[in-house]
């Protein structure tokens, strides 16, 4: 019989030797969050930061960890990071022009990757080493199998913070072609405060979800008070990009059983974990989660085999034909499509399924609609007036799906605060979309 520890042994080194291993012109990737091997690439980036590298491209996706490769503007030209995504440092960096993002459908990147790409390597962070030999790609499963199929070179960082997922992504030890061992407490997601704004908006979408129905909840106030209002809820289920602490707290006071499920009944179903510690100790060993690929979870005709699927998620702005904007402010990035129209029309695809966009009326200080006429010039449309279906603000709840064109302005201005109405009347008559 292998004896793993052994094999373990064998491929074990320092993570600066194998930052060592890296080579001019490499292209590197991880994958999302939790996964992003923080001791490899801040070794990587000391090397670079003496001059010992360049031309090193390094892939990622939603950064919850502050990384060199982003954050310090002297390693350009040495190491450039690539986005999937873009969040934290990765916003900042792709804004001045010191990283490069890749636009995509979240469902879609292991499709690129496998047409695509081609890696020197790929690092990701693990749980230790079972007893069988199998690491555990811990609360993150997104594309990693893409990657490593087509890699050149399989690193794994060992972390013991790293939750084991029974029911996700694993890797053997075989596969592997270096190990290292580096343990750092994984980063915690600060529980948003919840509002008054954002209880009443949860609570208008609380309204339209049935006993029995299937969630996807995206992050901020907005889903996390949604999910609080959730707990009066029978028969829940979860299938969601992204699991958060609010689920756990609907599993644990019975709202969430999955039993009404049409697949992966009595399992909660997600791509990726990112919250509180308390959710992570959740995660591990339970074999109620499945963290499984993301061209699986966020593909809609997946998402629509469950019945009364519902979906939510927010925005930046909205115009009166219904174009969402969530990616940028104007011409500033500030994120990807991620998985918000696989969400939208997996929902909508759904026997009794419903999608809702959700955003308070305002932005700075009341100052800003986030209801428009048109959207901000350079504005990103991130989903699209053919696939909306509820936009919610505190104001109300408008259901566009289906809507004419002077039917979505009247319910959009009805639902924009007070105070720009009357502006946003006078410029839909203007344009000729109230008649």
């Amino acid at each position: 019989m292998t004896d793993f520890r052994e094999c373990y042994a064998a491929k074990r080194m320092s993570v600066e030797d194998l930052a060592a291993e890296v080579q001019n012109g490499w292209t590197l990737c991880t994958d999302a969050a939790l996964s992003e091997p923080v001791g490899f690439l801040a070794a990587l980036a000391e090397r670079a930061g003496k001059g010992e590298l360049s031309n090193v491209t390094i892939q990622t996706l939603l950064d919850v960890y502050p990384l060199e490769v982003y954050a310090d503007p002297a390693l350009a030209g040495k190491l450039l990071g690539c986005s999937w995504f873009s969040s934290g440092g990765a916003r900042k960096a792709v804004n001045e022009g010191r990283a490069d993002f890749i636009p995509n459908y979240y469902r879609d990147i292991p499709r690129h990757i496998r047409a695509n790409y081609e890696y020197d390597a790929v690092c990701v962070s693990v749980s230790p080493m079972d007893k069988h030999g199998y690491f555990s790609l811990g609360a993150t499963a997104s594309y990693s199998p893409a990657m490593i199929e087509k890699a050149k070179r399989v690193y794994v960082e060992v972390n013991r913070n790293q939750p084991r997922a029974v029911c996700g992504a694993q890797l053997h030890v075989s596969q592997v072609d270096a190990i290292v061992e580096h343990d750092v407490e994984l980063p915690v997601l600060p529980a948003p405060k919840l509002d008054e704004v954002s209880l009443t908006i949860g609570g208008y979408i609380a309204e339209r979800i049935p006993d029995g129905a299937c969630i996807q909840l995206g992050i901020g106030a907005i889903p996390d008070a949604t999910g609080m209002a959730l707990k009066a809820k029978h028969d829940l289920g979860i299938h969601t990009e992204m699991f958060t602490d609010s689920m756990v707290e609907l599993i644990e006071c019975g709202a969430v059983n999955n039993s009404k499920k049409q697949i992966h009944v009595g399992q909660s179903v997600t791509t990726f974990a990112f919250g509180s510690k308390r959710m992570y100790d959740f995660i591990d060993d339970n074999p109620g989660i499945a963290i499984l690929p993301v061209d699986y979870v966020n593909d809609p005709a997946v998402i629509c085999r469950n019945d009364n699927m519902i979906s939510i998620n927010a925005a930046l702005e909205v115009d009166l034909w219904g174009q969402v904007c969530a990616e940028s402010v104007g011409t500033k990035h500030m994120s990807g499509t991620g998985g918000q129209v696989d969400y939208v029309r997996g929902a909508c695809q759904s026997k009794g399924g419903k999608s809702f966009i959700a955003f308070s009326s305002t932005a700075k200080g009341g100052t800003i609609s986030k209801v428009k006429p048109i959207l901000t010039p350079g504005a990103v449309v991130t989903t699209s007036k053919n696939d909306v279906d509820y936009i919610v603000t505190e104001y109300g709840v408008a259901h566009l799906r289906g809507e004419s064109l002077a039917s979505r302005a009247r319910q959009l201005i009805a639902i924009a605060h007070p105070d720009f109405r009357d502006e946003l009347r006078f410029e839909a008559k203007k344009r000729g979309i109230l008649i």
